[in-house]
């Protein structure tokens, strides 16, 4: 049997970081076919190209390099690849596995993993995330899923995961959802089927913002009134418990929602926003009724990608839509 095909690509993070000398921080130096290069294994379940996209801490990346990433993982596919693998930093690896998520548009699996710990630690976990992301990649059962991260040999979705530790090996979780499988004795090991999946089209517009704000006790309404004027082309809330501000938020954001959409999400880190229990000002009935969106279980951060994507190609009017999914 014919080994698959599978496109690395590397965009740097700690998975690649060293020092350059004894005593000094540890920075991006690790091309991929260096990475690969302590995984021979590799080699016997795939036929393996690689290429070093850019080497940055995941803080530095941008909605343009993903963009870029994604153009080489569709040039992969279309050249033969029967899976594609990134690596990256761990600190924005939850949002830019769903950005790419809302833009892959092939049944093709598209893995993401990092590391906790630098190429030069003792017991790096990153040789043996991507060892499991290559797994996983080649899996029939990968198929049709969209994006996945692979990491600490837990199987993620893209909507669904977050970062929940600052150091921590165990770093990465999908509250209130869990894992959707393991990889376990090198087979991944899925709990549920693949779901049918909403796919956005490229944006045509790349150069607009949509700002994350959080709501906190006693905050003013300064900026918020300011808001209206700063070009900017939506804003999320992370608001209190279920979805919630103060009246004087409230009052503020009828202002800025009758310019641009204005998501409600949860700062709380789990669960979902309400939509019809909470009936005082601020509250998400009266948020709903002043024309603000409620994000359901989408966490503030992902919401701003989806509205950013939807903005770039004109199609804010299907927010709704999306935020019920």
């Amino acid at each position: 049997m014919t080994a698959p095909l599978v496109s690395i690509g590397s965009l740097g993070g700690t998975v690649s970081m060293q020092s350059a000398a004894p005593g000094q921080g540890v920075t991006p130096r690790l091309d991929c076919a260096a990475l690969l290069s302590t995984l021979p294994q590799l080699q016997t379940l795939a036929q393996i190209s690689t290429a070093t996209l850019c080497l940055v801490p995941s803080a530095s990346l941008a909605f343009t390099d993903m963009l870029a990433a994604l153009a080489w993982g569709n040039a992969q596919v279309q050249a033969g690849a029967q899976a594609v693998v990134l690596t990256q930093g761990t600190d924005t690896l939850e949002e830019t596995a769903y950005f790419l998520d809302l833009l892959w548009p092939h049944d093709t699996p598209l893995i993401m993993t990092g590391a906790m710990r630098s190429a030069c630690q003792p017991g790096a976990d990153g040789p043996a995330n991507l060892l499991a992301a290559v797994q996983v990649a080649i899996a029939d059962g990968s198929r049709g899923r969209g994006v996945l991260v692979v990491i600490n040999d837990q199987i993620h979705l893209a909507a669904r995961v977050r970062k929940t530790a600052s150091l921590a090996m165990a770093a990465f979780e999908s509250p209130g959802a869990g894992a959707i499988g393991e990889v376990e004795e090198g087979c991944p090991i899925y709990r549920q089927a693949a779901a049918p999946r909403w796919v956005l089209p490229l944006p045509t517009q790349v150069d607009h913002q949509v700002v994350l704000l959080e709501a906190c006790l006693d905050a003013d309404t300064r900026l918020l009134r300011a808001f209206g004027a700063m070009g900017y082309s939506g804003l999320v809330v992370a608001g209190f418990g279920a979805g919630h501000v103060s009246e004087a938020w409230a009052e503020a954001l009828k202002d800025v929602a009758d310019s641009m959409p204005v998501i409600i999400a949860t700062r709380t880190g789990s669960g979902s926003t309400a939509r019809g229990t909470y009936g005082f000002v601020g509250g998400e009935i009266d948020l709903q009724a002043r024309g603000l969106h409620m994000a359901g279980w989408l966490c503030p951060r992902k919401c701003r990608l989806l509205l950013w994507l939807l903005a770039g190609s004109g199609r804010q009017a299907e927010l709704a839509q999306w935020l019920q999914q």
